[in-house]
């Protein structure tokens, strides 16, 4: 199964290229598939579990090594916050962030693309995320506090590229799938998410809910499908709960796509 979720990890594009977003310049890395021969904590939460798979991705690289990861920066004993890794691709140091997430189109958010992509659950959003990058994640690194952790290093803050490894799984409306993307990677778009009102649509197809770490997945027939009644009812204890979840759905074409089930 690692492997499985290494290989979606790998497969999901960057949100967008080059440094289109926020001045935010992407990490590029041409990345085969190999297989993952490391250990990796199943009780890890998603975005540190991710950080593993980038660890064991940098490794395969004969022109990238990695200096330091999760450094966190401190001062008087106080956590300012944490780099998530310090290394050299052809001798040239960069600072790099690791962001995996999953957002959801709404155009009731926001007067922009970017501002219209929230969490699925509402808590978070695309923008915000961008924000905290721009003005508080990257700038530690030019901290008073961050200068002992770089000196160990032999490294200086004004000789480092800050660089963001930003991949995303974006998520369209039910009634509005045709969405093109003007700034983001319309690559990112994987499926849809319906609300609680939409969901008699989908009376005649087949359901599975995967787990949070199977969510880096790619859709595929080996499991055990749910019919539509024993879903409904899984669905209603989430819409109650307010916890919006990601499912699979096969159609009666035999057509399988990444679902997220809304409560809002």
């Amino acid at each position: 199964m690692l492997q499985k979720r290494y290989e979606g990890f790998l497969k999901t594009p960057c949100l967008w290229q080059n440094e289109a977003v926020f001045d935010l310049k992407q990490f590029e890395i041409e990345s085969t598939i190999s297989k993952i021969n490391i250990q990796v904590d199943d009780n890890l939460r998603l975005g540190k579990y991710i950080e593993r798979f980038v660890s064991f991705e940098l490794a395969q690289k004969t022109d990238t090594s990695v200096l330091a990861e999760n450094i966190q920066i401190q001062k008087n004993k106080i956590t300012l916050g944490e780099l998530d890794c310090l290394l050299l691709k052809n001798k040239q140091p960069i600072h790099l962030e690791i962001i995996y997430k999953f957002y959801l189109y709404d155009t009731t958010v926001g007067t922009s693309e970017i501002e219209h992509f929230i969490g699925p659950n509402r808590k978070d959003s695309l923008i915000e995320k961008l924000v905290k990058l721009k003005e508080k994640q990257l700038p530690l690194l030019y901290s008073k506090s961050c200068k002992p952790y770089l000196e160990k290093l032999n490294l200086h803050a004004k000789n480092i590229s800050q660089q963001v490894y930003f991949k995303a799984q974006l998520f369209l409306p039910y009634n509005n799938q045709n969405t093109q993307l003007k700034t983001l990677n319309n690559d990112c778009i994987v499926g849809f998410y319906v609300t609680k009102n939409e969901l008699d649509n989908f009376e005649d197809c087949k359901f599975y809910i995967p787990n949070k770490k199977d969510w880096l997945l790619k859709p595929h027939t080996n499991i055990t499908w749910q019919n539509f009644n024993t879903f409904k009812t899984i669905a209603i204890d989430y819409f109650d709960s307010k916890f919006s979840a990601l499912c699979w759905i096969k159609f009666k074409n035999g057509a399988i796509k990444k679902m997220f089930l809304v409560w809002w």
